[in-house]
């Protein structure tokens, strides 16, 4: 099943401009190291020299695995929905940095299990109540992937046009989120699952041998098309994968920087990727995960993170932390002065 999702080519003036403004100003040449490159490349994405951030903003997609029967995670599913209400009432690790970064945080149910109450704030975007166990079954139809992504950039669109948006993180939700990300990492970098998988939540030995003969045993069941990202969203993939997936895509078509999180919303800049291989250039890495299929799937996008904190959590965590980095890069391209401005004298020669 194949798409398009055209992304307009990065801004080459305006990163020769932030280049140029880098050098001009009151500092030795490239002495601000990855903070000049971080603001170069924003102004590629937006087009504008002097980035300026406004409205920043983390979507949270939060969803259920079938494949979490298998017992590849050391909690129960019930979690997911409970986390969810946990998002919307501010109390979550994601609620905490997105208040200290100043942005917003929009929760999605993109097929959680239980049935979440309507609570205010839940935008509900669900085609089906988790994923089908990809051990046994493919774990949604093509129709279904297609729809999960064609739902994240409605979404995006519809929230954009109301209140245009500066800077987007992704986050996720969903007990088995790892080990799909994990199949889904295997596909399209080909490495094989037990370079890429890792223990989730916190499996001991033996949960982590059956996580991994589980993946191998379904990779080869199914035979996912890693030329076709659709085909394999929908057998080994996960519902808010694709929902993660389709908010990149639509977020780099309005020249709006992803900052994506660990390992999960990796997965699916990796299936946006494939989409659409010009989308990772409209991606910023946030963090380096523990999990050991991030650093493998952040090679693949061509992609540095920022910090490396030995983060596992998810939720949006990681990216919530690095907004506070881009925005600090944008506000040194803006307001700092020159040599000339500040009458000091630049570099001999």
């Amino acid at each position: 099943m194949k798409r398009s999702f055209p992304i307009p080519p990065l801004d080459l003036d305006a990163q020769r401009q932030a280049r140029r403004r880098w050098d001009s100003l009151t500092k030795p040449l490239g002495s601000l190291g990855l903070l000049e490159d971080l603001g170069t490349r924003l102004a590629a994405m937006t087009g504008r020299p002097v980035p300026a951030i406004g409205r920043k903003a983390i979507f949270t997609v939060a969803a259920d695995h079938g494949i979490a029967a298998e017992g590849v995670s050391a909690y129960p599913s019930s979690v997911t929905a409970q986390m969810v209400m946990n998002f919307l009432r501010g109390g979550a690790g994601i609620n905490v940095l997105a208040r200290h970064a100043g942005a917003e945080v929009f929760v999605i149910d993109a097929g959680v299990a239980e049935e979440i109450p309507a609570v205010d704030g839940l935008l509900r975007r669900r085609i089906r109540a988790g994923t089908a166990n990809f051990a046994r079954e493919p774990a949604m139809t093509p129709e279904e992937a297609l729809a999960m992504v064609e739902g994240g950039r409605a979404l995006f669109r519809e929230l954009h046009e109301k209140q245009p948006f500066d800077l987007v993180g992704l986050g996720d939700m969903g007990i088995g989120n790892t080990t799909a990300s994990a199949a889904l990492t295997a596909v399209f970098t080909g490495r094989p699952v037990r370079e890429v998988t890792g223990r989730g939540t916190g499996l001991d030995d033996p949960g982590f041998d059956r996580k991994v003969r589980l993946l191998e045993q379904a990779l080869e069941r199914h035979r996912p098309d890693p030329l076709d990202p659709l085909d394999a969203l929908a057998k080994v993939g996960g519902l808010e994968i694709g929902f993660l997936a389709g908010i990149a895509l639509a977020s780099a078509q309005a020249r709006v920087p992803v900052v994506i999180d660990g390992f999960i919303t990796t997965a699916a800049a990796l299936t946006a990727w494939g989409l659409a291989p010009e989308v990772r250039h409209y991606l910023v890495a946030s963090h380096r995960s523990v999990e050991p299929g991030h650093s493998i799937a952040l090679k693949t996008l061509g992609l540095e993170p920022l910090l490396d904190l030995r983060l596992r959590l998810g939720e949006g965590t990681g990216a919530a932390l690095a907004f506070q980095l881009i925005e600090a890069s944008c506000k040194l391209l803006s307001e700092m002065a020159t040599f000339e401005e500040a009458g000091v004298d630049g570099k001999k020669g």
